[in-house]
């Protein structure tokens, strides 16, 4: 919207009128948004990428940044949903940061997958001054660490900056193995894993896309089947 606003290219009327347009556009997605990643457990990373494209179109269109977008291999790893929409938010915020500083005129935003982690990098042609300890890095830093993963920031005097972010695709698992006298379903399994990793019953359910009461019922079934009274117990015997 401010990239609209901004624009020596339109008119107030136009300008008006179109980020008038994007607002109410915005509002209904957020209405929908919440439901979408619940259902959405799984993103193709093309299909990620394509909705970052259109979440930074605005920006392209009618702001003085220039933004080349190297896209990810189609048949690249789908993308579990946290990941997919956090990994937008992350540069998303990135970029909106460079656009305020001095002498950015151009950002390169590139996609890969080694097949365990969401590869980003990020490039600017700016005075490569860019540092880990800007405020709007170590917001993005703050982000990419609560997904376990990790940002490097690297700037060349005259020749840009550049941050690289890479967001493990799976959650961390526990080494151990599920004594078959337990008798556990693959279900069962999938959430004894989530358990043990602590992530509670909302959590749970988002990641598999099943409701509360069926992760409620999961877990106590669990709780039976291996003789523990507790969650804290149970995920104690899996680690």
């Amino acid at each position: 919207m401010l990239a609209v606003l901004r624009s020596r290219d339109a008119s107030d009327v136009g300008a008006r009128r179109i980020a008038t347009d994007l607002a109410a556009a915005a509002l209904v997605r957020l209405r929908a948004v919440s439901d979408q990643d619940r259902l959405m457990s799984e993103e193709p990373v093309a299909s990620a990428f394509e909705r970052l494209r259109d979440d930074l179109r605005p920006l392209v269109r009618f702001g003085d940044l220039d933004v080349q977008f190297i896209e990810p291999p189609v048949n690249g790893r789908a993308l579990p949903g946290d990941v997919a929409q956090a990994a937008r938010a992350i540069v998303r915020g990135a970029v909106l940061a460079l656009v305020e500083r001095i002498g950015v005129t151009r950002v390169r935003v590139q996609w890969d997958c080694d097949g365990n982690n969401l590869l980003i990098g990020i490039r600017d042609d700016g005075p490569g001054d860019l540092t880990s300890e800007i405020p709007s890095v170590r917001q993005r830093a703050a982000r990419v660490v609560a997904l376990n993963g990790s940002l490097l920031v690297d700037g060349t005097p005259g020749w840009g900056s550049e941050m690289s972010v890479t967001l493990p695709l799976d959650a961390p698992g526990s080494s151990a193995t599920v004594p078959a006298e337990w008798g556990l379903s693959p279900r069962e399994q999938g959430v004894l894993a989530l358990v043990a990793s602590g992530a509670r019953n909302r959590a749970i359910a988002e990641k598999l896309s099943i409701s509360e009461n069926t992760v409620k019922f999961h877990v106590a079934n669990l709780l039976r089947k291996v003789g523990a009274s507790t969650r804290a117990e149970l995920a104690s015997l899996v680690r």
